[in-house]
């Protein structure tokens, strides 16, 4: 692999990780390799071999590591996590001068497994391919998939699975859950030292810990705006799976909707429905208490007043959320204007589809195509009470209203019926699903007769329940 490292996170000091190789594999054959996204980050494509991705050799210029972090997961406090099945092998800058990490995920156990085997296998490995690598084309912040490789190994799980390693790479891989453990050691030096990396790497025309905080929930408001507008749900939003860059990270038991309902949960492990649907902007806010309250020791000296300024800057997030999430929704419904009654004219179009159990995407995707949906619900007089009012605001609004829609609406998202599908026959050893699936999804907001399968809601046989991490 030929690359231009430049490793700032292993130029902090050294508790803030555990210096490690990967763990070599048996027999190492690449499964995918994202050509487009090498010679974005100036690497030759031609030199990501198999037995760099699966770590049985470590690129020149590479100092790989395994991030302390630590956080709360499903509200509780987990302590010490870590990169317990990751292994960062560096940064490089991209041709936009972008500072980008490139992590093996599955590369073998660190000192941060907890007992873990410190591998993965193929399922969510391709899954966080085609779902992130989906998530990028719908225009979300998100990390991105370089490569995957198969190991050639067994990885057991509840049955032998085939073992796999993604190659994943973000603008950064420092999440809350990293202040969260250097304020659980009481170390306030490291957590000053982490939060100008964190401001010079993410928010550079920011100032201080203030800077850094209002800064991330403005990135994370818009995030989760964008994920409320295309029905995905992350389902693990742990705080050590919220990125300080605004980006989405760790596809594990992660979803899109079918039929709409504010409280749709599809992961496993969510058994109280923390991380439902629409329960994702309040778990937000939550996450970001959490960094609030790691960051109030460098606030301001006195801690009541720093708690004050803290709690100001997150009682920003609200607004920032519902401004985001309007124009998002307006443009689905195909307004660019803003009026008052906007607000209730969206929620009176979900309320309906939520009683109707309407397709999200393609409810929305036949606004943008024929001007009407009533077919996809189940009281087509219920859709017929509110088109006159959309109608006569869409009478108000300048422009290809149509075009704002059809841009704002995808006409195929990884339905979770076609990644299972696809897993299961790379399980198999067909990978012609996965590629094909990919290639639709590449191209999200296009109409075509070749890629209509995807578009197709699942039959109520083929509809997936439950999503799992993988782990």
């Amino acid at each position: 692999m030929r690359a231009d490292f430049d490793n700032s996170y292993a130029r902090l000091p050294e508790h803030f990780y555990a210096r490690l190789d990967p763990t070599p594999v048996a027999s190492p054959a690449l499964v995918a390799l994202n050509e487009p996204l090498a010679r974005e980050l100036r690497i030759d494509p031609g030199s990501l071999s198999a037995e760099v991705i699966a770590g049985n050799v470590v690129p020149e210029g590479a100092e790989p590591l395994a991030q302390l972090y630590a956080g709360h997961q499903f509200g509780n406090w987990a302590g010490q996590l870590g990169d317990g099945r990751a292994i960062l092998l560096g940064e490089v800058i991209d041709a936009q001068g972008n500072r980008r990490d490139i992590q093996l995920k599955g590369a073998g156990r660190t000192p941060f497994s907890r007992g873990g085997d410190g591998r993965a296998w193929l399922g969510p490995v391709l899954r966080e391919y085609v779902v992130s690598e989906a998530m990028h084309a719908l225009g979300l912040p998100t990390t991105r998939a370089l490569a995957a490789a198969a190991t050639g190994e067994t990885v057991m799980r509840e049955r032998p699975l085939p073992g796999a390693v993604l190659a994943r790479v973000a603008a950064s891989h420092i999440r809350v859950g990293t202040f969260q453990a250097f304020v659980a050691r009481d170390d306030i030096e490291a957590l000053q030292t982490l939060t100008a990396h964190a401001l010079a790497r993410h928010y550079p025309e920011a100032q201080g810990a203030l800077g850094l905080l209002t800064s991330v929930i403005a990135a994370q408001a818009r995030l989760v705006a964008g994920w409320m507008s295309v029905g995905f749900i992350h389902g693990v939003m742990n705080t050590d799976n919220m990125t300080i860059s605004g980006e989405t990270i760790d596809y594990g038991p992660c979803a899109f909707m079918d039929a709409y309902h504010g409280a749709t949960v599809f992961s496993s492990i969510d058994r109280m429905g923390r991380y439902a649907y629409q329960n994702q902007p309040d778990m937000a806010i939550w996450n970001l208490a959490q960094l609030a309250s790691a960051l109030v020791p460098l606030i301001d000296p006195d801690q009541d007043r720093a708690v004050e300024i803290a709690t100001e800057a997150l009682n920003g997030f609200g607004d920032a959320f519902r401004a985001e999430w309007l124009r998002r929704f307006r443009a689905k419904i195909g307004l660019v204007r803003e009026e008052e009654g906007d607000e209730a004219l969206i929620v009176g179009l979900l309320q309906r589809m939520s009683t109707s159990r309407a397709d999200f995407t393609n409810t929305f995707r036949a606004l943008a195509n024929t001007g009407y949906a009533g077919h996809l619900v189940d009281d087509a007089g219920a859709w017929e009470s509110w088109t006159p009012d959309w109608q006569a605001r869409l009478a108000r609004e300048p422009g290809d209203t149509g075009a704002t829609m059809r841009a704002a609406n995808p006409a195929i998202i990884p339905r979770n019926h076609r990644v299972e599908e696809m897993i299961e026959a790379a399980v198999a050893g067909d990978y012609a699903p996965f590629h094909r699936l990919l290639a639709a999804l590449a191209t999200p907001y296009d109409d075509g007769p070749d890629t209509a399968d995807y578009a197709r809601a699942p039959r109520p046989e083929e509809r997936v329940q439950q999503t799992f991490c993988g782990t």
